[in-house]
Formats: structure tokens, sequence, C-alpha cells
């Protein structure tokens, strides 16, 4: 296997960092629009945070969260059931050579982010970032 010239680190290459970013607009405008015909979909409004994508492009991972964050499951489960619709959408309106598999999962950046903030405010936190 040729070992690519471009790339070496360990995280993802420029092509997958685009292609998923290209994807994340993608499924964010469609969901948006409520191009799906499932109207449980259409009905709820959902954030997709980030799209990792495979090495070789064939699996992209997309994490999703609801807004107001209720119903998690629920979103991923019905983001699952119309993967194949969101799928053929991506692939037509990105026009690439082959249109990634696509899988669900619940963002948690946000829950970071606020567990992060969380120990930030503790007193010897405070002391110990301050002096």
């Amino acid at each position: 296997m040729a070992k690519n010239k471009f790339h070496d680190g360990p995280g993802p290459s420029q092509r997958q960092l685009r292609v998923g970013e290209l994807i994340r607009r993608t499924l964010s405008d469609v969901l948006m629009r409520g191009d799906i015909h499932d109207p449980e979909l259409n009905r709820l409004s959902v954030t997709v945070g980030e799209v990792r994508i495979s090495p070789d492009l064939k699996v992209a991972t997309a994490y999703v969260l609801p807004l107001g964050g209720e119903g998690r499951e629920d979103v991923v489960a019905l983001l699952a059931r119309n993967k194949g619709e969101l799928r053929r959408i991506i692939g037509k309106k990105l026009e690439l050579k082959y249109a990634p598999d696509l899988r669900f999962r619940i963002d948690e950046t946000f829950d970071k982010m606020d567990e992060t903030r969380r120990l930030f405010e503790q007193d010897n936190v405070r002391r110990d970032v301050e002096g």
C-alpha cells in the first residue's frame, strides 16, 4: 500500500475534513428545509455538530443533537430509519463518486463544555488557574 506523501499525522487528512464539512452542511440544510419524506423527522429541529469521515470516504459518522437536547435517542433512530434517503440526497448534491454510508451518534460536545465550565467554577480550580 502506497504511503500518502501529503498526510503523515494521526488525525484526519484535509480531504476527510473537507468532505466531512461538505456533508455536515448538506445534511444540516436538508434537515432544516425538511426535504425528507418523514413527517416525524421534519417536525424536529436537529443540529449537526460534526461529521467525521473514514479515510476511504466510505463511512460518515454525523454527530447530531435535537434542539433543546430532549428526545436524543428518538432523533438518532429517526435519522437511522431515513439514512437511505439522506444518503441519496447527499450523493446527488455533492456529486461524490460514492455516497458514504451514514451513521448517527449523539453529539456530546455541549455536555462536555458544561462539565468543563462547572469544573472551572470550583474555588480550588479557580485558585490554581489564577495563581
